[in-house]
């Protein structure tokens, strides 16, 4: 696998986690019961960015790195997702 390949693995593994970590324990502003003059009371209350990001990167790694073993031992290949029978005719 080259570097490239590893890289946009790895930002699509990132990009996963942090959507999936980006509602986890959100407190909003209706739930505080504090809504601010011209917001939703589904606005967040007291949102830490960076700190999403920085979880997100500490659950990505582990999983890009399964990621990476299953693909470079060979337990996953090209030829698994080959349902046509394209590259047998090549």
């Amino acid at each position: 696998m080259a570097y490239t390949s590893a890289f946009v693995l790895f930002a699509v593994t990132w990009f996963m986690t942090m959507f999936v970590i980006l509602p986890l324990r959100l407190r909003t502003q209706g739930d505080e019961g504090k809504v601010e003059p011209g917001t939703h009371a589904s606005a967040p209350a007291n949102f830490n960015l960076k700190r999403k990001m920085w979880t997100a990167l500490l659950v990505a790694i582990p999983i890009w790195g399964l990621l990476m073993y299953v693909v470079l031992s060979g337990m996953i290949s090209v030829r698994d997702f080959d349902w046509f029978k394209v590259l047998d005719s090549q």
